[in-house]
């Protein structure tokens, strides 16, 4: 089979939050464990959103209430015929160990890095284009030039307690991915909709095209229900919505 891209558009706030931090926290981890100092400051600058997002009083509550909430739904799955009850105990395990690293945090999600004197200068002077070079900001210079050994451990230490929640949005995310199975529909004229179901609302919904086509999604939608327009990606001008039937893998995520 050709290779696919996929897009995902999120159905409420929580999932909205949850796919900009795994987002963030996968350019951190990708950035970190390079060794060019260009990539270190990547890592800084994806980590300093990081912070941003997670300064959220509520997202701790959130995230713990979302985990729940899974736990809740795989044991009224466990009551149903035919389910891999040691995989199910395994994901269950996951979940429980989420909501307790969680639990262990006895600061606000990223307080560490958050209040970090070195990090808040470097973000203060990152708002300003190009702000952060190295005459601004000589001790962020020093510091990226030493062994990348040592920006590692720095890095580690920030991250120490956003962790728990980069875990726990990981296995959430991944649950609710795999929670319902894709099905091939054509958009006609490259318009689709659809009504959800509000006795199982949907997180997410993800569209799979083949990939290197000229075609895009542009997605929009709420518990209610969602609507899809296929886009042209044209070399000059605005992009247009495709007058063609275009056949795609559609995933409703209700997990």
């Amino acid at each position: 089979m050709a290779p696919q891209t996929v897009f995902e558009h999120p159905l409420n706030e929580r999932v909205r939050t949850f796919l900009r931090l795994e987002h963030l926290f996968e350019k951190v981890d990708y950035f970190m464990l390079q060794y060019d100092s260009w990539a270190t400051r990547v890592a800084v600058e994806a980590l300093l959103d990081v912070t941003a997002v997670t300064a959220r009083s509520d997202l701790k509550t959130d995230i713990a209430k979302e985990l729940e909430r899974n736990l809740t739904a795989l044991n009224r799955v466990a009551r149903q015929p035919g389910v891999d009850q040691v995989a199910l105990e395994r994901v269950s395990r996951d979940l429980e160990r989420a909501l307790d690293g969680i639990a262990a945090l006895t600061s606000p999600i990223g307080q560490t890095a958050r209040e970090d004197d070195f990090l808040k200068s470097v973000g203060q002077r990152s708002s300003i284009p190009g702000g952060a070079c190295s005459f601004d900001l000589p001790l962020y210079h020093h510091w990226l030039v030493q062994s990348p050994e040592r920006r590692q451990s720095r890095l580690d230490y920030w991250l120490q307690d956003l962790r728990p929640a980069d875990t726990a949005i990981r296995l959430m995310l991944s649950l609710a991915r795999s929670s319902a199975t894709p099905r091939e529909v054509t958009a006609a004229g490259g318009f689709f909709q659809e009504a959800l179901d509000l006795q199982a609302p949907a997180q997410m919904v993800r569209v799979a095209l083949p990939g290197g086509g000229g075609l895009y999604p542009e997605i929009s939608g709420h518990k209610n229900r969602f609507s899809i327009r296929f886009m042209n990606l044209e070399s000059r001008g605005k992009p247009t919505q495709t007058p063609e039937h275009i056949a795609f893998r559609l995933t409703c995520c209700i997990f």
